[in-house]
């Protein structure tokens, strides 16, 4: 039979045997397929009733992150329509997910396909022995018409241009045809081919949820990063803030109160982004400490480091002895719940620098993620792709400290007064 479907349809004019007729056999087709390519047996016990939404030893805010993943991956199981695609590092649960929602499907009778996407092209690219079983074009056709797909690790494959490529068929035809498929991925959409890339992230078919949660396997241990400098600055609270009463012109005492203030506010609230900018010693590393510690004792899991010292950590990966893979520490930073960045601006200025800095500050650009950033540097200073993320009012905060450093005069020589940059708040939280 031929599908009445628009021109641009990949089944356009193709003949396809009839459902009705051939169920049976399709049926034992897709069996056989479950078997030779799937491992979905072996996932049994991954079901929503093993599931822990609640996490082990996480913070508040994590606990939350993976209740919310748990509810809507059941709710896609309980009708599964579109894609869903599940983001998180490695042991966060995205696979234990994807297989109860496959898992959820087989117990109500519906054929389901479970494959990992290496597996899948190992068995593609068998199929073109000469004593395979299957034809090439019949096991592809095969899993890019399964009536509910869950493609496990998407990006850990080897990225040859057939892979990509036969990927990209798959994806294409599926998304086409609007089949419900469920993805995992530990990599930002960013980091992805461009035309899977087009595909998923595609908001009127897609559902992306990320997950915060860190590796379950670790989940004994105290949730406590060593890249926290934020011990170091315990004593610097609001309560311990110095409004230098009397040592200020007028305008810069207002200026330095209504900073307290919007620090205070920004803890309480913490919605999109505060960049704290003034001369050295004007007081925002105290105020961007007070809000981490605020935050930590309100529950959340915080990260407080300078900039120098971040990227020393990730060159530090870099060393055979090191017991962190790179991969595994940059992403413990970008997907902290809550993230300092201390002294932006007074790192080395390589070409490598500025490209991880970039991919740290726009993931949290495009995931909102409740960041704090300080910087001696006058903002239009900043490089370009930096200042792009830092001064876009609906995700940022940007307050200018006119206060002079506490000891001493001002740095700044032979440079206009900060002042005559801005005198107000760059946006609204």
């Amino acid at each position: 039979m031929r599908l009445d479907v628009p021109v641009d349809h990949p089944d356009f004019g193709k003949l396809l045997p009839c459902p009705r007729c051939r169920l049976p056999e399709l049926r034992a087709q897709h069996s056989l397929t479950k078997r030779t390519l799937g491992n979905l047996r072996l996932l049994e016990r991954f079901t929503f009733e093993t599931f822990h939404p609640e996490g082990h030893g996480l913070s508040a805010d994590r606990r939350r992150n993976l209740r919310q993943a748990y509810e809507r991956a059941m709710a896609y199981a309980a009708h599964p329509e579109g894609w869903l695609l599940l983001r998180g590092g490695y042991g966060c649960g995205k696979t234990h997910l994807a297989a109860a929602v496959a898992n959820a499907a087989a117990d109500q009778g519906e054929a389901v396909l479970f494959v990992t996407v290496p597996d899948l092209l190992d068995h593609l690219r068998a199929a073109f022995a000469p004593g395979s079983a299957e034809r090439y074009d019949e096991r592809f056709e095969q899993v890019r018409t399964t009536p509910l797909l869950v493609l496990d690790d998407l990006g850990t494959e080897q990225a040859t241009p057939w892979a990509l490529e036969k990927l990209f068929q798959l994806l294409n035809y599926r998304y086409l045809a609007q089949l419900p498929t469920v993805i995992t991925t530990n990599y930002d959409l960013d980091d992805l081919e461009p035309r899977l890339r087009s595909r998923l992230a595609d908001p009127d078919l897609v559902d992306m949820v990320t997950i915060l949660a860190p590796d379950y396997r670790l989940s004994g241990a105290r949730e406590q990063s060593e890249l926290n400098d934020l011990g170091l600055y315990r004593e610097m609270r609001f309560e311990s803030f110095d409004l230098r009463r009397g040592g200020l012109s007028q305008e810069e005492a207002q200026n330095l109160q209504k900073a307290l203030e919007l620090a205070r506010a920004y803890a309480a609230h913490p919605n999109g982004w505060l960049v704290l900018n003034g001369d050295y010693g004007c007081g925002k590393t105290h105020l961007a400490a007070a809000i981490a510690n605020a935050r930590l004792e309100h529950g959340d899991t915080v990260i407080f480091i300078t900039v120098p010292d971040l990227l020393d950590h990730l060159r530090a990966t870099y060393n055979p002895q090191s017991s962190v893979s790179y991969d595994k520490r940059f992403e413990e930073v970008r997907r902290a719940p809550f993230l300092v960045l201390d002294d932006l601006g007074v790192e080395s200025a390589t070409a490598w620098a500025r490209e991880k800095l970039y991919q740290l500050i726009n993931y949290r650009y495009l995931t909102r993620l409740p960041t704090v950033i300080t910087t001696a540097k006058v903002i239009a200073e900043l490089p370009p792709r930096l200042r792009s993320r830092i001064l876009d009012a609906s995700r940022s905060t940007v307050f200018v400290i006119l206060a002079p450093p506490y000891y001493g005069a001002s740095k700044r020589q032979g440079k206009s007064p900060r002042r005559r940059q801005t005198s107000q708040p760059h946006s609204t939280l």
